[in-house]
């Protein structure tokens, strides 16, 4: 994670140089606007400005996610096995149904967002049956516990 933050922090250091040479160049290259203000071409330097910033910010989010974890992770160890950053993921149904369905539902229900509103409400009670259906999967049938 060290590892990250740093790389985070040069590139938000990168964006801040580029949009002062953007700046500069914009500034250099457009000679016949009599104000120097003028010249700035605003949208890029902005854009570069607020990229450098959230590479800034990503950057700090993750020094402080790594001092609070008070260690390193096992990615970040030379002699760590890879089995070592395997966390348990939770548990997983590859024969299950539900996914499908409730992606046909978030679709029904945009295509009626962008075609007909009265798909909408078809779609969101597919997504009301295929949630329930997803969330009791264990609760009967041949896989209760």
């Amino acid at each position: 994670m060290r590892t990250n933050t740093g790389l985070w922090w040069i590139l938000s250091i990168f964006f801040v140089v580029v949009a002062v040479l953007y700046t500069v160049w914009n500034i250099v290259a457009h000679p016949d606007v009599a104000v120097w203000y003028h010249r700035i071409e605003w949208v890029g330097s902005v854009a570069l400005l607020f990229t450098a910033f959230m590479g800034a910010l990503i950057a700090f989010y993750m020094s402080r996610v790594h001092n609070a974890q008070r260690g390193e992770l096992p990615e970040d160890i030379l002699t760590a096995d890879i089995d070592d950053g395997d966390p348990e993921l939770g548990e997983f149904s590859p024969w299950s149904w539900w996914p499908i369905v409730l992606a046909f539902s978030a679709a029904l229900a945009i295509l009626g967002l962008a075609v007909g509103v009265w798909l909408f409400p078809i779609g969101l009670g597919v997504f009301v049956i295929a949630i329930v259906g997803w969330v009791y999967e264990y609760y009967r049938g041949h896989f209760a516990r």
